[in-house]
């Protein structure tokens, strides 16, 4: 089992930013693709947003949704076992829940199995 905590969700109005972290706990962390999905009002499945991944040969590779391609960075703090979700330029159609999600499966960006967070709610809106 594989537990996560995400923080960081609030207000913020348009062109602003804000940093997601998600704790996680249970598992070897490096084992794990980390990524970001959120669920937007009216929608009714969870889109993926960003994911990285550790190789002790390569070390980080990371994958992007191409609407937040160039605003949003993931990165990810193995000695703390911690993911982070740093957005820019925030958007209104970026208003979402926010969800965190580890997964040993190749599959990590269609969100069909591992593990996830409680979700944290991003809204922009001026």
């Amino acid at each position: 089992q594989v537990q996560l905590v995400e923080s960081g969700g609030g207000l913020v109005q348009p062109g602003g930013s804000l940093t997601l972290s998600c704790a996680a706990s249970g598992r070897t962390f490096i084992d794990y693709a980390m990524g970001w999905f959120r669920h937007s009002p009216g929608e009714s499945v969870r889109e993926f947003v960003a994911a990285i991944t550790w190789s002790g040969g390569s070390g980080a590779t990371t994958f992007y949704a191409d609407t937040v391609k160039g605003r949003f960075t993931i990165s990810r703090d193995n000695a703390k076992n911690t993911a982070f979700l740093q957005m820019n330029s925030l958007k209104p159609e970026d208003t979402a829940v926010y969800y965190c999600h580890a997964d040993d499966n190749e599959y990590f960006k269609f969100g069909t199995s591992g593990y996830w967070g409680q979700g944290t709610q991003v809204t922009v809106s001026s």
